[in-house]
């Protein structure tokens, strides 16, 4: 099918890169206020240019949303108003009232999906199939400053990955209190689900590039790496001693065999599925809602 890139950020660019290594794309369209960026773009990846939003629009199949997040609102409009499945880079919308208001334009049977990336990493469903009852559940997600990042807080940049996974895969119902603290660049919120916490911090001001997930159950411990897709099991001890005044236990350790992948290449590749057969893309824009109105509770804990 033929397929559109809206902004050629960072973001965009790496729609444009994948989705010309896809089998299913045909034709590859680029749009951009910065005509030469998308030009120099279109070169690299034999797309074309289109002079407008709506030429691209014509021309398209499906298409990415990857303007920046303030613009998302309007530019998504545009699209669903010439009835094209998109798919929106997290977060959806700058707010969660504007998300509210996006969802109602949606027309029924139009394939939405908002890029959620993490969950097509490889170790979500693998964690998914593992853990059965947590008792703790800990992700950080910690990068160096970066100046890519305009107009939204680590809450919606990073800690809204976490969010969406802690809410939309691994506990999906149930109440919770939340305590956060923080500013505009590092965060850490605290979930209750009743007896089980869940800690969450993020941060763009790390000198250490951190993805991981910790959670604790009765009889063992997970531990994943996002950036590696690595998961290491780690039974109860089979033995606990003193020796020589050390403490001393006998572990069992698992490495969980992950088939590596690119979450953006899985991601973009199920989103052209969705829109050939018509089914519904796994990142729903009402689960999309649910993450922003997390992330803006949390950021009201340290606006306050």
């Amino acid at each position: 099918m033929d397929v559109g890139v809206i902004g050629v950020g960072m973001m965009g660019r790496n729609h444009a890169r994948v989705y010309s290594e896809l089998k299913a794309v045909d034709s590859l369209y680029l749009y951009d206020l910065n005509g030469e960026a998308a030009r120099d773009l279109a070169g690299t990846f034999g797309a074309t240019v289109s002079p407008t939003v709506e030429d691209l629009l014509r021309s398209v199949d499906a298409v990415s949303v990857c303007v920046p997040t303030p613009y998302h609102f309007s530019v998504a409009t545009r699209v669903l108003d010439a009835g094209v499945p998109l798919l929106i880079e997290k977060p959806i919308c700058a707010t969660a009232e504007e998300t509210r208001r996006l969802i109602g334009k949606i027309p029924d049977g139009l394939v939405v999906g908002v890029g959620h990336i993490e969950r097509f990493n490889p170790i979500v469903p693998e964690i998914k199939k593992i853990v059965r009852d947590p008792l703790y559940i800990e992700m950080k997600r910690h990068n160096p400053a970066s100046s890519r990042v305009s107009g939204s807080s680590v809450v919606e940049d990073l800690m809204i990955h976490d969010v969406d996974i802690m809410r939309n895969v691994l506990l999906p119902d149930g109440n919770y209190h939340l305590a956060g603290s923080g500013n505009q660049d590092v965060c850490s919120a605290l979930f209750s689900f009743g007896e089980t916490p869940v800690y969450l911090s993020a941060s763009r001001k790390s000198s250490k590039k951190i993805r991981m997930i910790y959670i604790e159950e009765e009889e063992f411990t997970v531990e994943g790496d996002f950036m590696a897709q690595e998961i290491y099991i780690h039974r109860k001890p089979g033995r606990y001693a003193v020796e020589d005044e050390r403490y001393v236990q006998e572990n069992i350790i698992e490495k969980v065999l992950v088939n590596k992948q690119e979450p953006l290449k899985l991601e973009l590749s199920t989103f052209l599925d969705c829109v050939a057969q018509g089914r519904a893309f796994p990142v729903s824009p009402a689960q999309a809602l649910v993450n922003m109105e997390i992330c803006e509770e949390v950021a009201r804990c340290f606006a306050a």
